[in-house]
């Protein structure tokens, strides 16, 4: 049985790896096969090439690692892979990139189990995008979404680093 306050202190330390920027929250995320409890891929916001968000960073490295494309990530993760993420996925990008629900959804694809299961430490401030729809979304489509309690302040003040504080 993993210990989720554990991951998910994995996935804030991924998180105080992120630039800080006023147009980005700090996140991190970590994929975990929650069979063998071992860590599988972390990532972070702007790890990777491009305006990256850490859900994306994780997977993305995931595929790399064996060399197959992100898109076809669900064939290969083992059962009972599920996600640690410090922020709720996005359900919408600005940029235009694929959002990151989408992304956990696109596990799924051709019958595969995929990630089942995504425990977040706070729901994405209405900042950038307004209500972030994304822990609905998921549900919507069968993944769970679990709020692990405790880190929420630390998480938020790593999240926002860079941001301007109101007055």
């Amino acid at each position: 049985m993993p210990d989720h306050r554990h991951y998910m202190q994995l996935a804030l330390a991924e998180a105080r790896k992120s630039p800080p920027k006023p147009t980005n929250f700090c996140v991190g995320a970590v994929l975990v096969d929650s069979i063998r409890d071992e860590v599988l891929s972390t990532g972070y916001t702007l790890e990777l090439e491009g305006n990256t968000h850490a859900e994306q960073c994780a997977l993305q490295k995931f595929a790399q690692k064996y060399h197959r494309p992100v898109a076809e990530i669900g064939q290969f993760l083992p059962p009972g892979t599920v996600l640690y993420t410090t922020m709720e996925p996005c359900a919408l990008r600005l940029s235009g990139n694929l959002p990151c629900v989408d992304r956990i959804l696109q596990t799924r694809d051709g019958g595969a189990e995929g990630v089942r299961t995504v425990y977040t430490g706070v729901h994405e401030p209405e900042k950038f995008v307004g209500e972030n729809r994304g822990r609905s979304q998921l549900e919507e489509h069968g993944v769970e979404c679990v709020h692990i309690s405790g880190l929420e302040d630390e998480i938020l003040q790593v999240a926002q680093a860079g941001h301007e504080r109101e007055a």
